[in-house]
């Protein structure tokens, strides 16, 4: 696993290594033929990275650092704009279309900040699935059992980001969360992902999927990188993450819903982890989240998802509805049937939800519960099958997405024992709690790596 961030800055700022060769090392292992790096990145930006990274080290030579992120490697999904550079969002059906005026505004804020884009990352087509199959640029694979049978999902949408980090691609990715997208590959993968409440980093620049559920977030090695890479993308600076008390924490861990379907390795690693905060002194409540069991009719139809994805694309579809992927293009298509008062019921019955759940957690600190209850599946499973794959799709997705409806903050934390197949848990809070729960998720961590 990459180092973290605060042991490259000291590592830059002691010359124990200068930006440029960080910056050649991930160039080398994205354009190592055995590696992963052609089914993880989409474009490489290796010229102007290399300028950027020497610029990074003249600075520092002068004793000057614009943030924590001076000259470090980091990766941005393909949804971002990049100027002069069609958005592609890994599908084939926008290529020849115009090109961006200008950078996104998170890829503005982290060129701000210093840091080196490397490159723009695959993902799952249009960010409209869990699970990271892409049949246009390739899967990569898991670093779980890679290679073994064609290797296991990456998780989705954010695929390319989270195997750029852990093969050493890039220090830190950049990934969007509609239902899940930073947490599902952090979680599968063994990463850290943190998905803020919505409205905290600007959308500017970024191809939509739902613009009432997206969120932008990092997938990174540990909760203080996720702060800081968090931080850099909502155009602040970086205030150190102090850990909260575990003694007297209050855990709300849900018992319906999230814990169906949940598999031996995930649920092993989840009673385990709650044991941990238990011993430590955290005060965990086990108890059913009524609105929770809600959810699933209110979404019947699609939800925002559908609807939003379908007024997006419907151009498109009518263009060439045959370049898609056409398990992604079928789930757009049921946004078709929506009516608008579909749609207005979808509206009105959220902040009656949320009200109802921020009303059971007003008691609490965070909620916590298992990031996804399954293992990475195999890939060649679910391209084999429609029916394993909509299975699957739906089993990964449910319980991040619980928190989108939300619209709230989560961390998903690895909890497996090393060498074992990852499992995330997640600690969710309602929004606006970003600061706190990066807090609390900081003391976890802590907790979970003894």
């Amino acid at each position: 696993m990459p180092s973290t961030l605060s042991q490259l800055a000291a590592d830059l700022d002691a010359g124990r290594i200068t930006s440029l060769q960080l910056t050649e090392q991930a160039l080398a292992r994205i354009a190592d033929p055995a590696g992963e790096g052609a089914r993880v990145f989409t474009s490489v930006y290796a010229e102007q990275a290399r300028a950027a990274a020497r610029a990074s080290d003249t600075l520092r030579a002068a004793k000057l650092c614009r943030s924590p992120l001076e000259g470090v490697p980091v990766s941005v999904k393909d949804l971002f704009d990049v100027a002069g550079e069609t958005t592609l969002a890994g599908s084939v059906v926008l290529r020849g279309k115009p090109a961006a005026n200008a950078h996104a505004a998170v890829v503005q804020n982290l060129l701000k900040a210093g840091a080196i884009v490397i490159g723009k990352t695959n993902m799952t087509e249009f960010a409209y699935s869990g699970l990271g199959i892409n049949p246009h640029y390739g899967t990569p694979q898991n670093t779980w059992e890679r290679n073994v049978e064609g290797g296991r999902i990456p998780g989705g949408s954010s695929s390319g980001a989270a195997i750029s980090v852990t093969d050493g691609m890039a220090f830190a990715a950049v990934g969007s969360d509609t239902g899940g997208s930073v947490r599902i590959p952090s979680a599968l993968n063994g990463l850290t992902g943190f998905k803020p409440t919505a409205a905290r980093v600007s959308m500017q620049g970024v191809l939509p999927l739902s613009a009432y559920l997206d969120s932008i977030g990092p997938l990174a090695v540990s909760v203080e990188c996720c702060a800081i890479m968090d931080a850099v993308l909502a155009g602040e600076t970086y205030v150190p993450v102090v850990p909260h008390p575990l003694r007297g924490l209050r855990l709300l861990a849900p018992t319906n819903v999230v814990l169906d379907a949940m598999d031996e390795t995930v649920g092993k690693a989840y009673r385990a982890a709650l044991d941990k905060l238990a011993a430590a002194g955290a005060v965990i409540v086990e108890a059913e989240v009524p609105a929770f069991n809600a959810l699933a009719a209110i979404n019947a139809k699609g939800g925002f998802t559908a609807a939003e994805a379908y007024a997006w694309h419907r151009a498109l579809i009518a263009e060439n509805a045959a370049g898609y992927d056409q398990r992604v293009v079928s789930r757009i298509l049921r946004g078709k049937d929506m009516s608008a008062a579909d749609l207005l019921d979808v509206l009105h019955a959220r902040p009656r939800w949320i009200a109802q759940v921020q009303a059971q957690l007003a008691g609490y600190d965070a909620l916590v519960m298992p990031t996804v209850p399954i293992v990475a599946p195999r890939i060649a499973e679910l391209q084999a099958s429609d029916d394993a794959y909509y299975a699957a799709n739906g089993k990964i997705l449910r319980n991040p997405t619980l928190i989108n409806f939300l619209d709230g903050c989560a961390v998903s934390l690895p909890c497996h024992a090393p060498g074992s197949a990852p499992v995330g848990l997640s600690l969710a809070a309602a929004g606006g709690e970003d600061k706190r729960l990066l807090s609390i998720a900081l003391a976890v961590e802590g907790l979970l790596a003894a």
